[in-house]
């Protein structure tokens, strides 16, 4: 446990982000389960949106986001081509 006053407040600090971090990872993983299950095009902008807020809170790089979502884009031409 911490002593010292900047040390206890940068432990709740850490302790805020990682858990409003762990919030942004579960919602891409809902949005990812959601769009697996039924791949519309609201769906994958659901999913491509969570991305792109990971990627503005730093959660994720911009090239993982980017590659991920066009990993999204070719999964939902290949379950429209399915159809």
């Amino acid at each position: 446990m911490p002593i010292i006053k900047s040390a206890k407040k940068a432990a709740r600090q850490a302790e805020k982000r990682t858990a409003h971090n762990q919030q942004l990872k579960k919602d891409i993983k809902a949005a990812l389960k959601a769009f697996k299950a039924a791949p519309t095009a609201e769906n994958l902008s659901k999913a491509q949106s969570e991305y792109d807020k990971a990627v503005k809170k730093n959660l994720m790089k911009a090239n993982t986001a980017s590659r991920r979502k066009s990993a999204l884009v070719k999964f939902a031409k290949a379950a429209a081509a399915a159809k």
